[in-house]
């Protein structure tokens, strides 16, 4: 069967990463969440002091980026890969609110793009990749056959991202969450470089009032006919 680049971007919080990761898992194509890969970067700031709510010392953390490593390992009983950041599992600590505060300002700087976007764009030269993040559609892979522009309200997708904190037992409050998803989407639009915006040619999934499965149904049956397409 023919083996496709499947690019998923859009807002934070619209279900991009489980997506992805059902689509790879059915497909048996190579998963990659290029967001976990910028809050690898972040939390390598907050741990080493260059990024906190008052200060951001980017020239630092542009001198320092050949010191970090980002790798992914497959975590069997998991079912999905694991970040690892300079050998050490950091899956959990990148997807904390104060991580989440941080990662935008991070993501905007135009060297850390250009290192992530390289390895990014190794990982999916042979196709049979599902990747997502912000730019994947417009910058990272442009020819790619299937792109997908997820959308929520941001009430919504607050509301997800606050259950999914709560799940995992931190302590947050859903106004801190909301403000934190509006500011995301803000810094994330307007970034100088490759903000996020719909490539032309993604078709754009509003999953506001969908289930998982009903999400999963509809995206399975794009890829399905764009492979067909490609045959």
């Amino acid at each position: 069967m023919q083996k496709i680049t499947i690019a998923i971007d859009g807002f934070s919080s619209t279900g991009k990463s489980t997506v992805a990761k059902q689509l790879a898992k059915h497909l048996g194509y190579v998963y990659v969440d290029t967001g976990a890969m910028y809050r690898a970067v972040t939390l390598y700031a907050m741990q080493n002091g260059l990024i906190h709510s008052e200060d951001f010392n980017k020239e630092a953390l542009i001198y320092q980026l050949p010191e970090i490593n980002i790798s992914f390992k497959f975590n069997r009983d998991l079912g999905f890969a694991e970040v690892y950041l300079n050998g050490v599992n950091v899956e959990k600590q990148i997807r904390s609110l104060e991580v989440s505060s941080f990662v935008s300002k991070v993501a905007a700087i135009s060297e850390v793009r250009q290192k992530l976007v390289e390895q990014q764009q190794k990982m999916g030269a042979d196709r049979g990749v599902v990747m997502d993040g912000r730019d994947i559609g417009t910058v990272v892979f442009p020819d790619a056959e299937l792109k997908l522009f997820m959308t929520a309200s941001a009430e919504t997708r607050a509301k997800r991202r606050f259950d999914e904190l709560i799940g995992r037992g931190d302590k947050v409050k859903f106004d801190d969450v909301l403000k934190n998803v509006k500011e995301r989407d803000y810094i994330d639009s307007n970034r100088e470089d490759s903000p996020l915006v719909k490539a032309e040619d993604a078709i754009e999934i509003d999953n506001s009032n969908m289930t998982l499965d009903e999400q999963f149904e509809k995206i399975l049956r794009l890829v399905k006919m764009t492979i067909e397409d490609c045959e």
